[in-house]
């Protein structure tokens, strides 16, 4: 534990100059209920703030998490994650910083847009009378929640842009990984007059109760109207536990644990304290299921949780080699590729399948090699703040959460964060084919409308082949960026469709189409720095797996290492490539010994170095490195793969008008 000594010059610490300790970096409208604090927040040090400040707990329950004034229990929700997945944790809060205190500064990590991006911040937090206004832990001497807000506020801009949100949104922030929003209307709309929960409800709760040591799961109630909840409108809870008991007569009772960080009472339900619930079990098992409940914990029965709420978020289990799991099947989605792209009004915004001009979408080729299970989605970036009545706003939708008499009352509250985006899928069978023919006829796969999310995703079983992918927003010429992903239990390619000369219909072009693979890591001192080949720590690098799915040619492969500027220097930079025989990786201790495939050395002060080769049909590592150990920096790795696909081009237009989801219906959704 780290005593702080209060005679060190405080001059000495960090400040952030890009987000310093003023109103600028507490409001962006004034619009949310924290501006009526305007004028009573003063930032402290934690040192400040506590005699013996800490970052991470020595105790697991010390460092439980608690909302504060702002309006972000969804980001909090999602933090809950890094409380029980220490991995996770320190890939947002890298470790080997102790010195945060003593420095006044703080290294965050995020995942934004497809990369790992770092957000510094000085260790300077709100407070009203010498107290954190905000979240804090459990233990008000540990920091690394308020910390990790600030960062996010920083990321996002200030502490008011963080009211109201998705937690799902949180949770791919800080994983880099996948969640699923689940909504439990129907269940409540089908069954009004059914105490039974149907079988795809139970399902779900089957689900949890795989996941609830291996993932993240959270609840959100949206609507007003009156049931078990008090002031919990518009408020996402996690849950922490859920448990299966045999009743006093022998029948099964499904039990879940949630958890309101308010840290106060919310729940009058069947199973509160003193309830009629705990007569239906042994006073044994009552005793101990209350002792396992803490401060601002409740239990909950399936039927009761069903009914109440209205929507489930859960995200997709990370394995310690930082895959994802399956939410269905548990299988390793191992294989992961993602591309970026963009609508472009005019040019490549073409709307849903009801315009003709959809066929001018960005068009995508997905090959599967093997039979697999595979999750597409697509992630579109936030729209700029809007501007009405003179007034900057933030658009929020009804399934934001955050508490009912504290939502803001602006016109914000009317207003899109994001566009409707859909995603429709076909399988073709011949490099030469007609779009218009393909897209007329119904898809593989496609998303059931188009959704205000930020990401919509497709989770199925493909066959092997190539597959057509059009990802659109509902109404033309709306301009945006996006971003393909694709993770799968077997090898696939993903590429984009280049524009040629235009054609009449589909046919192939002199030149062939390329993959792009970006991976973004780091190297950190005692951890993965293992500098070059001549030092024993080499094997401790960072390892960036990739296939070649097929052989094309002599110099079908670039490979691009680019180091983060840190005040305009550069560490010695270079890389070397191994092939992976038999489908295993490179032993870490041997890798010295192995002879690599392709080398990018030697190592060069330089920001960025490039290596065009020529690889077979194959599994292969990438390594980078910095010529010596323990140099810390952040690293981007593109790897561009020629495949045996050839661009196509078409102007064509459908000719039909394909029915989809109304725009109105996709409003009130």
């Amino acid at each position: 534990m780290i005593i702080w000594d209060m005679e060190t010059p405080k001059k000495s610490q960090f400040e952030d100059a890009d987000f310093p300790a003023t109103v600028k970096s507490l409001f962006s409208t004034h619009s949310t209920p924290i501006a009526k604090l305007s004028g009573k927040i003063t930032w402290l040090r934690p040192q400040e703030i506590s005699k013996s400040p800490q970052l991470f707990p020595e105790k697991l329950q010390d460092g439980q998490i608690k909302q504060g004034l702002l309006g972000d229990c969804w980001f909090l929700c999602a933090c809950e994650a890094l409380h029980k997945n220490k991995l996770l944790l320190e890939k947002v809060i890298p470790p080997g910083q102790d010195s945060w205190i003593q420095s006044g500064c703080l290294r965050c990590r995020f995942w934004k847009f497809g990369q790992w991006v770092e957000v510094i911040i000085d260790n300077r937090l709100p407070c009203i009378s010498r107290r954190l206004c905000f979240s804090r832990c459990r233990s008000e001497e540990v920091f690394w929640l308020p910390l990790l807000e600030k960062a996010y506020a920083k990321l996002h801009g200030c502490y008011e842009m963080l009211w109201a949100g998705q937690v799902a949104e949180a949770l791919v922030d800080i994983t880099g990984g996948l969640a699923d929003r689940w909504t439990l209307k129907n269940y409540r709309k089908n069954n009004e007059k059914n105490d039974h929960v149907s079988f795809s409800e139970k399902s779900k709760f089957e689900v949890m109760k795989d996941l609830k040591d291996k993932s993240f799961i959270s609840c959100s109630v949206h609507g007003s109207t009156k049931g078990s909840y008090e002031r919990a409108e518009f408020h996402a809870f996690s849950v922490t536990d859920v448990k299966q008991i045999v009743g006093l007569v022998g029948d099964y009772i499904n039990l879940l644990r949630i958890r309101n960080m308010w840290n106060r009472r919310c729940w009058n339900g069947s199973w509160q304290e003193g309830s009629d619930g705990w007569n239906k079990v042994d006073v044994v098992v009552a005793a101990q299921l209350m002792s396992l409940a803490e401060e601002g914990e409740f239990w909950v029965e399936e039927q009761e949780f069903f009914r109440e709420f209205d929507e489930m978020t859960v995200g997709y289990p990370i394995n310690t080699e930082g895959h994802i799991l399956s939410l269905l099947t548990g299988k390793s989605l191992c294989h992961t590729l993602q591309i970026s792209g963009g609508w472009v009004k005019g040019q490549s915004a073409g709307g849903c399948r009801n315009n003709s001009s959809f066929c001018s979408n960005p068009k995508f080729w997905l090959r599967i090699l093997d039979p697999g299970e595979i999750v597409i989605t697509i992630l579109q970036k936030k729209l700029d703040s809007s501007t009405k009545n003179g007034k900057t706003c933030r658009a929020r939708d009804a399934s934001m959460h955050c508490p009912d008499n504290e939502r803001p009352t602006t016109d914000a509250l009317q207003q899109k964060r994001y566009r409707a985006i859909g995603l429709h899928v076909w399988k073709v069978e011949k490099k030469r084919f007609n779009l218009q023919k393909t897209v007329a006829k119904p898809p593989t796969i496609s998303t059931e409308c188009h959704t205000y999310d930020r990401e919509v995703k497709l989770h199925c079983d493909l066959t092997p082949g190539y597959y057509l992918v059009i990802p659109s927003t509902f109404m033309k010429d709306e301009d945006g960026e996006f971003l393909l992903r694709a993770f799968s239990t077997s090898k696939i390619s993903l590429s984009a469709v280049k524009a040629a000369h235009p054609l009449t219909k589909f046919e192939e072009s002199g030149e062939g189409e390329w993959e792009i693979i970006h991976f973004t890591d780091s190297w950190i001192k005692g951890k993965s720095a293992g500098g070059s080949r001549n030092f024993q720590t080499y094997s401790t690098n960072p390892r960036l797996p990739f296939s070649i799915l097929s052989n094309t040619g002599t110099g079908n492969v670039r490979i691009t290492l680019c180091q983060e500027n840190c005040d305009g220097q550069f560490l010695p930079i270079g890389f070397h490539v191994y092939q992976v025989h038999n489908s295993k990786n490179v032993n870490q201790a041997s890798c010295q010994l192995v002879d690599p495939v392709v080398t990018c050395v030697p190592h060069r002060y330089t920001q960025e170095v490039t290596q065009l080769c020529s690889l077979t049909e194959g599994n292969y590592v990438i390594i980078p490195s910095t010529y010596l150990p323990d140099s810390e920096a952040q690293f981007t790795v593109t790897v561009e793969i020629k495949i045996d696909r050839k661009p196509f081009q078409c102007q064509e237009n459908l000719g039909q008008i394909i029915n989809e989801v109304s725009y109105t219906s996709v409003m009130q959704r």
